[in-house]
């Protein structure tokens, strides 16, 4: 009987590691394929908006007839609040190099939380950090409300703030595909 647990310790060991690699490769996929098309949604309606400037009742009233009709089609992840995310999105990223640069770790509960974000050095500085550093949106979301950024610039020993930092968030690192429990991608 032991002669047979260690050939099934080696396939369990790499069948563990081939779903590991799907998860990956299906985390990145439909994380970057979601923030394109939000980040898009939200360049055709300022396109759009931009057009009709001097109509701001006319932006208003897109907004709420595109959220209607997307909502139904598409479900809730459309709606007339979602729109003004997806606007603020490319308005606070318009440049499309930027946004491809970044989503290859990133959500779109990344995202949101880089949006609150007032200070645009501030804002790029969160979002490098999250891609180079991996954070998780939680993470990141702390960061932003203890205002690491600023603490780190005003900080003699960075260090210290550094540390400080990853002792704090440790435990918000642990659940790396988040998307994966996103209603969008998994429905259970």
């Amino acid at each position: 009987m032991k002669n047979h647990l260690t050939p099934y310790q080696s396939v369990i060991t790499e069948i563990k590691s081939i779903i590991s690699s799907g998860q990956e490769a299906a985390y990145s996929a439909s994380s970057k394929a979601m923030l394109f098309t939000y980040w898009n949604i939200g360049k055709r309606i300022v396109e759009q908006e931009l057009g009709v400037s001097e109509l701001a009742e006319y932006g208003r009233g897109l907004i709420s007839a595109l959220a209607e009709d997307l909502t139904k089609e598409f479900g809730k992840n459309y709606s007339k609040r979602n729109s003004y995310y997806y606007i603020k999105f490319y308005q606070c990223f318009p440049d499309e190099q930027i946004v491809n640069a970044c989503v290859h770790n990133l959500n779109w509960t990344h995202i949101r939380s880089l949006l609150r974000v007032a200070d645009e050095d501030a804002r790029y500085w969160y979002m490098k950090e999250a891609v180079d550093e991996s954070w998780s949106s939680r993470t990141l979301d702390c960061n932003i409300s203890t205002q690491y950024y600023y603490r780190l610039l005003q900080a003699p020993k960075k260090e210290a703030v550094i540390e400080e930092m990853k002792q704090k968030t440790v435990e918000l690192q642990k659940n790396q595909f988040e998307l994966i429990k996103s209603p969008v991608v998994y429905n259970e």
